[in-house]
């Protein structure tokens, strides 16, 4: 396989290594992984993390794997161990669909290593072509909320969401960022505010809670987000709290866009009543940890109910910025997301 380097993932000199999402801002730890369980390790405690870096991860991790040799049947279970890892991001299943494919041909190997380089460097393509469309929707001066993080760290190009918001400032637009923190896990906090300060875009970190008196007080122009599964008729699941920003912004009348590429369309799922909604290890809410060190703040037995994700309903977007254009609520309405190739 080809020498692949994106921002927080790369397969340098025969080895696959990520970039510790868990540890960052404060430490850049790489780690080399060479076995499912160690791939499967990584996302399930998000040292890897963001819907298409997750597929590409595991992608290339497969890949690998044929290059050392394994069989058929060996590949075909570390796909499936692998998918089975996040079951909200349909990114992650795209990728290893496409794998189950390669797997069928008689040079199976080299087909694996093909299509993980193909998905690699169509990520990067995707995301440029997100990023271009998504910033003519931005205007000069615009004060931009944004959730999670959707950067380059949770993709191999220049990011889903926050691509958009990278080409608005280098087109010259002087934006200013509104940074949710994202509770329990802090992506926002540690990752987007990261990012956001290595590109030299002006940002201010805020709490979760506080987005609603911005937009009250006419602080918000826009608001872009990402997702981990577009449903057909526009549906989304999101980092947990997206919801809870498309209500705010449908009542202050301030355009909300979901920017995503078309490999996290899931066209055979109806809406989003029937996006599986992962439920992730109660220890995430009850206290906080990472390179900054723990701290459990919530009595020790307290019951905790902790969906990494939630679903913002269709009638709720302004826009769909997929790579292949800006969808609008009557075209979504029309099953133009079920056309999208």
């Amino acid at each position: 396989m080809k020498e692949l380097i994106a921002r927080s993932l790369k397969y340098q000199q025969g080895v696959v290594s990520v970039l510790d999402q868990y540890l960052l801002p404060h430490q850049e730890v790489w780690h080399e992984c060479r076995t499912v369980a160690e791939m499967a390790e990584l996302i399930l405690t998000l040292k890897v993390r963001g819907a298409p870096l997750i597929g590409l991860a595991a992608t290339l991790l497969v890949a690998y794997l044929a290059e050392q040799g394994a069989d058929k049947a060996a590949l075909a279970q570390a796909i499936d161990e692998l998918e089975a890892t996040r079951p909200t991001a349909v990114n992650l299943m795209h990728c290893m669909g496409k794998l189950r494919g390669a797997l069928q041909a008689t040079d199976f190997a080299s087909q694996v290593v093909a299509t993980a380089e193909m998905l690699f460097e169509e990520d990067i393509a995707l995301c440029e072509r997100m990023a271009n469309l998504g910033a003519e929707l931005v205007k000069q001066g615009d004060n931009i909320l944004t959730h999670c993080n959707t950067g380059a760290l949770a993709t191999a190009g220049i990011g889903t969401a926050l691509g958009v918001i990278h080409q608005a400032h280098a087109a010259g637009k002087d934006i200013h960022v509104w940074v949710d923190e994202t509770r329990p896990l802090l992506q926002g906090g540690r990752l987007t505010a990261y990012e956001l300060a290595c590109w030299d875009i002006p940002y201010t970190l805020i709490c979760d809670n506080m987005a609603a008196s911005l937009m009250a007080a006419g602080k918000v122009d826009k608001i872009f987000v990402g997702a981990d599964r577009i449903a057909a008729n526009g549906d989304f699941a999101n980092k947990v709290g997206t919801y809870n920003l498309a209500v705010l912004a449908k009542h202050h009348n301030i355009p909300f866009y979901v920017v995503a590429p078309v490999t996290t369309l899931d066209v055979v799922c109806p809406n989003g009543k029937a996006i599986p909604i992962e439920e992730r290890n109660p220890l995430e809410v009850t206290g906080v940890s990472g390179s900054f060190g723990s701290c459990q703040w919530a009595p020790q037995n307290a019951k905790v109910f902790n969906p990494a994700f939630d679903v913002t309903p269709a009638e709720l977007v302004m826009g769909w910025v997929l790579d292949t254009g800006v969808y609008d609520q009557h075209a979504v309405a029309q099953g133009a997301l079920l056309h999208v190739s």
